[in-house]
């Protein structure tokens, strides 16, 4: 079969469909049985095809190297990806985390199992707009009070639930009550882009996005400053579904995990900004967790 071309478009669209429906094999007495399909999300960071390109060559690696299907499936919203793993329609989840800690709360017997060579010791900006004339500084930027603040997601780590926590920690107050108005971007992206161009004069975002937009270019670091790097905390990780020893067999989780700490391809890494994973258990994150019961987000 020759290669799609691109201008024709329907090849290319009829395969992506067909790909995406369950596998089926004929069993005994002509009857189709359903083969199983290992299913994967991760928390959105960026739109839609952006996150199917970057994501779809990992589920290629891992079916070559569990030798079951592995099949990306988009989630919309970071709640979204919550909610599709609680459901069981996905048992294998890149989470922050946040995320990561509700998704465990919800799943008795969901593990994390491993994380980013850098999530054990991830951090957040706070950035802010020239005009408001904040500058670098190790410490909190208490002048940024009555200023409008962007989180990104509601439920992003990086982006919404550790800053929150330091600025209650450093202000003896929320965030409504410190910032003059508080808004919500949907991502870390959409946070850099609405400080830069002043829609909203301070915002929090993931220290790794912010680095990789500087780096290609799409930010001005002069126009969108990084005003205060937060202390340290464990961020994300890939969470399993307990229903994967049942469905693929006994002794499936550890096999798993070896694919994911065995990932070296540095094309498979970029998908998630990271130069490598390491192993990761649920001890890892108790005080990311302990921070989200406290601020009431595994209600």
């Amino acid at each position: 079969m020759r290669p799609c071309d691109p201008a024709e478009g329907r090849p290319t669209a009829l395969l992506l469909l067909l790909l995406s429906l369950p596998l089926l094999v004929v069993g005994c007495g002509g009857q189709n049985v359903e083969t199983p399909v290992l299913r994967f999300s991760a928390i959105p960071d960026e739109d839609v095809t952006g996150c199917v390109q970057k994501f779809q060559p990992v589920a290629a690696y891992l079916a070559e190297r569990l030798g079951v299907p592995v099949e990306y499936r988009h989630s919309e919203s970071y709640p979204a990806s919550v909610e599709t793993f609680k459901r069981g329609e996905i048992l294998l989840a890149w989470f922050g985390g946040l995320t990561g800690a509700q998704a465990r709360h919800l799943v008795p017997g969901a593990h994390a199992i491993a994380q980013g060579a850098e999530d054990p010791t991830f951090f957040s900006y706070f950035i802010a707009n020239r005009d408001t004339g904040l500058e670098p500084s190790e410490d909190f930027p208490a002048a940024a009070k009555g200023l409008t603040f962007a989180f990104g997601s509601e439920s992003s780590t990086s982006g919404r639930l550790m800053p929150e926590h330091f600025v209650r920690e450093n202000t003896g107050r929320g965030p409504s009550e410190f910032f003059g108005r508080v808004v919500f971007s949907g991502n870390h992206d959409k946070t850099v882009e609405w400080v830069e161009s002043g829609q909203a004069e301070i915002g929090a975002v993931s220290y790794k996005v912010y680095d990789a937009r500087i780096a290609a270019g799409k930010s001005d670091p002069e126009v969108v400053r990084v005003i205060w790097k937060t202390p340290r905390y464990a961020d994300y990780n890939f969470t399993v579904h307990p229903d994967v020893e049942r469905i693929f067999g006994a002794g499936f989780t550890k096999r798993l995990q070896q694919a994911l700490l065995e990932m070296q391809d540095e094309n498979l890494l970029r998908a998630f900004r990271r130069r490598g994973f390491v192993p990761a258990t649920d001890a890892d994150f108790a005080a990311t967790r302990s921070v989200a019961q406290a601020l009431g987000f595994l209600d």
